[in-house]
């Protein structure tokens, strides 16, 4: 006995059916990989890479002795490349992390506008400096750069760049802290290069 044949209406909604689980595991994916953009342009600061360098010295080589305290301690010329389209400011920290007393800050500067791509050699230590950009307090409880000064050993010495999303509402005078406090969330890329000096 042969069955009954569907109605048309049946069959026609059986294929929308389909038709409608189709666009939706389109839209899916589409969702997942509007997600996965996302955080690797916004989020994922790992996936961005400023390339910060000095004409002074290489990467992991011996600082100067004029960029310290043995010296005139006047603060290196650093170049830098790669900040994003969107970056709307800069910020640059020093410090020292194997100082005896954990680590150092030798340097904060923040608000540097992005069209700038370097610090010439021995910014004055003033809170507000020629192109724009504001100067916080290091751990010898000065405004501007503070010189490698280590005690015994080798240290090293970090320049940590950041490319924000902002410019900070922020007077001069930040700390380190009250700097990475306000970064938070902001940061599109960063870089670092790294110095040694031994007294």
């Amino acid at each position: 006995m042969r069955g009954k044949s569907q109605p048309t209406f049946y069959k026609g909604s059986k294929a929308m059916k389909r038709r409608i689980l189709n666009l939706s595991l389109v839209a899916s994916c589409f969702v997942f990989w509007v997600i996965v953009l996302f955080n690797l342009t916004v989020i994922g600061e790992e996936a961005m890479e400023l390339k910060i360098k000095s004409s002074a010295f290489n990467e992991g080589n011996m600082i100067p002795k004029k960029y310290t305290c043995d010296g005139t301690n006047v603060s290196p010329p650093l170049a830098w490349e790669g900040a994003p389209a969107n970056a709307k400011s800069l910020a640059l920290i020093s410090d020292d992390p194997d100082a005896p007393v954990g680590t150092w800050v030798h340097w904060v500067i923040y608000n540097i506008p992005p069209t700038i791509k370097e610090l010439p050699e021995n910014i004055p230590p003033h809170k507000n400096i020629e192109n724009g950009a504001q100067q916080g307090t290091n751990d010898f409880r000065m405004i501007g750069y503070g010189g490698p000064c280590p005690p015994r050993g080798i240290h090293r010495y970090y320049f940590k760049l950041y490319a924000l999303d902002t410019m900070l509402d922020s007077q001069p005078g930040l700390t380190k802290a009250q700097l990475v406090k306000a970064m938070e969330g902001h940061i599109l890329a960063q870089g670092q290069l790294m110095g040694r000096y031994q007294r």
